[in-house]
């Protein structure tokens, strides 16, 4: 090492605080990659997007690889500044170059290299793959017991590396990255995504038209009476019942009414050969289970039922992919039914109204954990029976009943206490 000029040590130990910042810096780009971003570019056909997916599949050995090659960088470049030291003003000297590049690699082969890498991951990670992937085969002995040695101290402390590596995204968490997307994702693919995953906190309940709201044909009225509701009728599918709800009889689809009609065969008896027996839904079940049900059953309506049997309100398919994808009709004036906005900024709404449809149109933060509609969150937070006049504030909301009408508020007044994130887009109340 002595018949080695001294320009010659510095160069090598300029190259060492090279190397150094290399293994330093892309040891933080491959830890801080995105994964499923790598995972994309390799299935596309990156060559050295599939040398880093590999090289991560094992973590323990790739740190290994890393740390050995830049403590031995790092022993080196001590090595080679200790000797510029003694070259230069002996034992002084050495000390002081030991001090010196100390500075040095801290500063250009750690903190820097580190900084950027975690700013441009994917600018390292991937030229630095071809390099590690060269130096795995030469080094695997020294790896292996390096990462042997590492597994067998974490065995003491109860951490398996095989189970550090099992990691995949919570709902939560995919929930999280889809909202922080930003620019990737268009901001409506991005609340069609979050309303998806969404579907699993929501229940029936949360949807469904009440009991009160169905709207079906009466086979107890007369067949005039029964005829002019199938012509008015907004829907293509109507319930049919006798009575009441509770005598459900089936469903029919007005397009089975058609040729009887024209026929001028229709009647209460053929009406009743062209149904089809109800299909009937737990409550409680959960909006992306029932979607799937649905499917199986090939059904687009359903009905909403207790422990008891009882039948508390409709669901149809499309009730539940409005969820994700909006309401269907681009009118504003029927986009949210039974909610109106009034001149003074507050929002008049039907008492039967859900709180979830609260929260979608309008952007607002009701709670829906208890009660799912506006008339049964009042009689909640009242714990009496509802009065015209009556206000009361539920968060940073202020709920005055406009109307009653059998111990049911019909309509209230909701006022959001502070400025709406969004101008709602609704009918004017008159």
């Amino acid at each position: 090492m002595n018949d080695i000029p001294l320009a010659n040590l510095v160069a090598i130990l300029l190259l060492l605080i090279a190397a150094s910042a290399f293994f330093s810096g892309s040891e933080t780009a491959l830890m801080v990659v995105n994964r499923y971003r790598l995972k994309h570019r390799a299935k596309s056909g990156d060559r050295a997007a599939r040398l880093a997916q590999a090289l991560l599949e094992r973590t323990d050995r790739l740190l290994g690889l890393i740390l050995l090659c830049n403590t031995a960088v790092n022993l080196a470049a001590g090595s080679v500044a200790t000797l510029i030291g003694l070259r230069l003003s002996g034992d002084i000297g050495a000390a002081i170059a030991t001090g010196v590049v100390t500075f040095l690699l801290l500063i250009f082969g750690e903190v820097a290299p580190k900084t950027m890498a975690a700013l441009h991951p994917e600018r390292i990670a991937l030229p630095a793959a071809y390099v590690y992937t060269l130096l795995e085969r030469p080094l695997r002995p020294l790896v292996a017991l390096v990462t042997l040695a590492g597994r067998g101290l974490l065995r003491i402390f109860g951490v398996s590396a095989e189970d550090a590596e099992r990691h995949s995204l919570s709902v939560e968490e995919l929930r999280s990255v889809v909202a922080e997307a930003g620019a990737m994702i268009p901001q409506r693919h991005q609340r069609m995504l979050l309303s998806i995953l969404d579907l699993e906190r929501a229940t029936v309940e949360d949807i469904m038209v009440p009991r009160n709201e169905i709207y079906g044909l009466d086979l107890s009225a007369p067949w005039p009476q029964v005829r002019e509701a199938i012509i008015a009728s907004e829907h293509t599918r109507l319930p049919v019942y006798a009575g009441s709800i509770d005598q459900l009889r089936g469903v029919v689809h007005l397009r089975r009414l058609l040729t009887p009609a024209v026929e001028g065969k229709l009647d209460a008896a053929g009406l009743v050969s062209l149904l089809r027996e109800p299909y009937f839904i737990p409550e409680g079940t959960p909006l992306h289970q029932q979607l799937l049900n649905f499917q199986d059953q090939r059904r687009r309506i359903g009905f909403v039922v207790d422990e008891y049997g009882d039948i508390h309100g409709l669901v149809t398919l499309e009730d539940i992919l409005e969820e994700v994808v909006g309401e269907f009709t681009s009118d504003p004036a029927t986009r949210t039914k039974h909610v109106f906005l009034d001149t003074d900024g507050s929002v008049l709404a039907h008492g039967t109204v859900t709180l979830r449809a609260l929260n979608r149109s309008l952007g607002w933060k009701l709670p829906t954990s208890g009660p799912k509609t506006l008339n049964g969150l009042v009689l909640e937070q009242l714990e009496d029976m509802p009065a015209p006049g009556r206000r009361l504030r539920v968060g940073d909301y202020e709920i005055e009943i406009s109307e009653v009408r059998a111990n049911a508020v019909k309509t209230a007044r909701v006022r959001w206490l502070r400025a709406p994130p969004r101008q709602p887009s609704l009918a004017r109340a008159h």
